[in-house]
């Protein structure tokens, strides 16, 4: 039997969050502190699937129950904190008598448009994170977010005066920025596990560049790649970054440049041949991506081993 397909709920508005909630109307209509114990309507099967018109950046502890993001059930004991981008699909399996506490903060773009977070959130990757890749705080982290979290959510609801968007705007940078360091330092601690994805990253290579369809298929994407080990293309550049120094990019390149030299070495191909071999249209970008990666041409470093 086939599972069910579920149409994404898309809610356009905070004020339309809290409405689905059943919470009071949100103090400001572009910004929200929600407290995850004032939530009462977990079930209902409209937030099953739902695509945010906002950002989401939610911290989620003192779990009861069951909740699962896509295969990837969490236990909430500990702070566990999710990021999502607008139009991100989420589906999330709920049942009877979840209780968790937490925050929810809500923000919509035109909130942050006229500051320089408008642009500079782009650049917080974990937001295209899968779900699977959620932040797990460890406890010192998490009562920094929970201490950033209660001076936004004390800002919104104080009397609102010229000063209040700039100081929750600050407030929010400054929560961003602390995350991006805990995700840093994630990487770090399940190196482990970071090193089982690189080697099978490497596989992945090895056996796409050893097909004979490369010519047709061309390069590998990032984005194929990521698929295959089960990860975002975000969370797979940033984990490799922090690991080797290098994003994906950076490593199908590498991996093509090793290739290419056993064929220099190794057969009779021309530099031409070899660049169409891996899917190159024009043999000038071949030994271009080439020099830049070993400061000298493909032909030169074949002549180098005669």
């Amino acid at each position: 039997m086939k599972d069910t397909i579920h149409k994404p709920y898309f809610i356009q508005s905070i004020s339309d969050l809290h409405r689905l909630l059943e919470l009071p109307k949100p103090k400001n209509p572009l910004v929200s502190v929600i407290r995850f114990e004032d939530i009462s309507c977990f079930t209902d099967e409209v937030l099953r699937t739902v695509a945010y018109n906002f950002y989401c950046i939610a911290i989620k502890r003192n779990f009861v129950g069951k909740m699962k993001y896509g295969q990837q059930y969490y236990d909430f004991d500990e702070g566990v904190m999710t990021f999502f981008s607008p139009k991100q699909v989420i589906t999330t399996d709920i049942v009877e008598g979840l209780k968790l506490s937490g925050y929810w903060l809500v923000v919509h773009p035109e909130f942050i448009r006229n500051y320089p977070l408008g642009q500079a959130i782009k650049k917080y990757g974990y937001f295209s994170y899968a779900v699977n890749e959620a932040l797990h705080l460890s406890e010192d982290e998490e009562k920094s977010v929970i201490a950033i979290m209660k001076n936004i959510e004390n800002e919104y609801r104080s009397v609102i005066d010229n000063f209040s968007q700039d100081v929750i705007v600050s407030h929010i940078e400054l929560l961003l920025n602390y995350c991006n360091r805990y995700y840093n330092r994630q990487f770090i601690t399940r190196r482990t596990a970071s090193n089982d994805l690189l080697i099978k990253l490497q596989e992945l290579l090895s056996e796409y560049f050893d097909d004979e369809s490369l010519q047709n298929k061309g390069l590998p994407s990032v984005q194929y790649l990521a698929e295959k080990l089960n990860i975002s293309a975000d969370y797979l550049s940033d984990m490799l970054r922090n690991l080797t120094g290098q994003n994906t990019q950076q490593h199908i390149h590498n991996h093509l440049i090793e290739k290419a030299k056993d064929l220099l070495t190794t057969t009779n191909l021309s530099v031409s041949e070899i660049a169409f071999q891996f899917g190159f249209e024009y043999p000038q970008s071949f030994s271009k991506l080439f020099k830049n990666k070993t400061n000298i041409t493909p032909l030169k470093y074949r002549q180098s081993f005669k």
